[in-house]
């Protein structure tokens, strides 16, 4: 422990507040206390604490306080820092999602019925929230296919009436643009979309029963057959929308489990006294906290600004400081919030139920996460036996190479870490001492400089009192997969040798996929259903699409500046201006003269000789063609 942070331990105030606890000069955790001083202390005198906590008081080496009134403003400033910094040890809520509501304006002359994502208080009705916007289209689907109202959002003036669309024309709106409908006609209507909105399409489908029975006696049965699709439409959309309450108010129901370092919380929301969805939140890191800790942050987090606490939460454990939350909840909602931990009743049952679908989730969690583990660190392990390594090859970089004919040569590097992609330690490598299709060369040339690169940084970053893996190159693999044969991997050793490094290294013959080891002349055939075949497969073929993607960028530039060389009045600066606003020569090709000149600096007689040049090449290459 530093002097200045015993210094700070020793002057803590008796007061309440909020601590924000750093690691070089990152927060990393944020929490809240009655009494400052003796919470902050107990994480630097306690002997006892879980591994987490632990963790984090090994990093930590200062800390900040911010005092506040009362217990209400800490809880709601630490969730503010939470937000704002994002700690790791902090119990995080990633999913950011904005889920869709439906709006209905009563207070507009002539209202619609739209989709949003935030509600509002401006008075108008929201309906939701839904967990997917395709179940609120086929709601509103329904409604305008029950309902003549209008989907426009043109602006009406009861004194200018304009000629009404085709929707009025094929009986989907009542015409309120020309003057056809009242407002006191139209809002009659709209109540009913309100009562079908609210759960309530025992009158819709009585009204379509009614009108097909009447077409069918009309013999008018294209008709009848409409009126028996909106029927099943409306019986498909409430079907979705199960009925399990018969209080029909809204209600969210909370429960929470640990599965390992993580915590789960499963979220059943109710609107109408009907459930709408259930979904599971994955809480990293917060396997060690309480489940009344876990519960009381994922509410904070959950009920933001953009997603409306219901009046009535039922959850599993009652969370901390349960009165304190539900005011604050109770002032984003602008009403009264209830937060109860029912013991039996129907409500009971609603928690039960909610325990039912935890459990159900973590068990397909954990399926996933088991099977997720055997592509990644189980495909690692047993690629760690086959080749007889002496450490886990955490870092594994794969190489390639891509040319035309020995043109515009370029080298690839991908690199996975524990069994998956790190797309931003990719590197790419023009080849610059190498002429021809050598692919031995350029594959000594690419290890060559990543190694040098690699080593050089390192001694910087150490001599600098920095991390030396946190460079560019200076993080060096475990292990290395070059793609090709035995010549390859004889240039890249030859590479390494030059270099003064010795790195676990081997290529993958694409012919029979064949593992290739140094100084080892039987290759290694793998099962193809291996998972350590699968996962240096990915790896090859990562780097073989990086390498070819590249180089198909430099040819293309390659081809259009060398044509845009030959042409006279067409220098550096213009050359770099066409090439960036066409990128390609068959997009110059297609080009008329008038879109040429949208280039900056370009006039038009420029663009009249650049287009002349490049369909005269064409020309005489053409004629040249027929002639032979």
């Amino acid at each position: 422990m530093t002097e200045n942070l015993r210094l700070k331990i020793d002057n803590l105030p008796d007061s309440p507040g909020c601590y924000l606890m750093k690691s070089g000069g990152t927060v990393i955790y944020v929490g809240k206390a009655k009494n400052l001083k003796n919470r902050v202390r107990q994480y630097f005198h306690d002997s006892y604490h879980t591994p987490k906590v632990q963790a984090m008081v090994d990093k930590v080496d200062d800390f900040d306080i911010v005092l506040v009134d009362g217990e209400l403003e800490a809880l709601i400033l630490e969730c503010n820092l939470i937000k704002l910094h994002k700690p790791w040890y902090n119990i995080l809520l990633k999913d950011d999602k904005h889920y869709p509501y439906i709006r209905v304006d009563m207070k507009a002359a002539f209202p619609t019925v739209d989709l949003v994502r935030r509600p509002e208080k401006d008075g108008a009705k929201y309906f939701g929230p839904y967990l997917g916007a395709t179940v609120v289209r086929e709601m509103l689907d329904v409604v305008r296919m029950v309902f003549p109202i209008r989907t426009c959002t043109k602006t009406i003036n009861p004194d200018k009436p304009v000629r009404p669309c085709v929707h009025y024309e094929i009986g989907q709106c009542m015409g309120p643009c020309a003057g056809l409908v009242s407002e006191k006609k139209y809002h009659e209507l709209m109540k009913k979309v309100l009562e079908f909105l609210g759960g309530n399409d025992g009158p819709v489908k009585e009204e379509l029963n009614n009108r097909m029975k009447e077409a069918s006696l009309q013999l008018n049965y294209e008709r009848a057959a409409v009126y028996r699709d909106r029927i099943k439409a409306v019986e498909q959309v409430m079907q979705k929308q199960k009925a399990i309450s018969n209080s029909g108010g809204d209600q969210d129901v909370l429960v929470t489990l640990r599965q390992g370092d993580d915590a789960l919380v499963q979220l059943m929301l109710i609107r109408g006294g009907k459930m709408i969805g259930s979904e599971t939140h994955v809480l990293e890191r917060a396997g060690d906290e309480t489940p009344e800790q876990v519960i009381c942050s994922f509410m904070l987090q959950y009920y933001a600004e953009d997603s409306m606490p219901p009046r009535d939460i039922l959850v599993g454990v009652m969370p901390e400081e349960a009165e304190t939350l539900a005011a604050i909840l109770s002032e984003r909602r602008g009403g009264k919030v209830t937060i109860s931990m029912p013991k039996r009743g129907e409500k009971r049952q609603l928690v039960e139920l909610a325990v039912k679908n935890i459990g159900d989730a973590a068990m397909k969690r954990e399926k996933q996460l088991q099977s997720s583990r055997s592509r990644t660190i189980g495909a690692l392990e047993e690629l760690m036996q086959v080749l007889n390594l002496n450490i886990f090859p955490a870092r594994i970089e794969g190489y390639d190479i891509s040319n035309t004919q020995g043109a515009q040569s370029v080298g690839s590097m991908v690199v996975m870490k524990n069994g998956r992609p790190a797309n931003r330690d990719y590197r790419y490598f023009r080849i610059k001492t190498v002429e021809g299709p050598n692919d031995f060369a350029s594959m000594k040339e690419v290890l060559t400089r990543r190694l040098k690169h690699g080593l050089t940084e390192r001694e910087e970053r150490i001599a600098g009192g920095l991390d030396p893996a946190g460079g560019k190159f200076s993080e060096l693999p475990d292990l290395i997969l070059i793609d090709g044969g035995r010549g390859q991997l004889n240039a890249a050793i030859s590479a390494m040798e030059e270099v003064g490094v010795s790195i676990p290294i081997f290529s993958l013959a694409e012919r029979i996929e064949e593992i290739v080891l140094p100084d080892q002349e039987e290759s290694i055939l793998l099962d193809r259903h291996s998972d350590a075949l699968h996962l240096i497969q990915r790896l090859r073929d990562e780097a073989h699409r990086f390498a070819i993607s590249h180089h198909r960028s430099l040819r293309g530039a390659h081809a259009l500046k060398s044509r845009l060389d030959e042409i006279p009045g067409v220098g550096p600066v213009r050359k770099r201006a066409i090439f960036k606003h066409f990128e390609t020569m068959e997009a110059l090709m297609e080009a008329s003269v008038e879109e040429i000149c949208e280039v900056q600096s370009v006039s038009h007689q420029t663009a009249q000789t650049i287009y002349n040049a490049l369909h005269n090449d064409t020309n005489e290459q053409t004629t040249q063609e027929v002639n032979e």
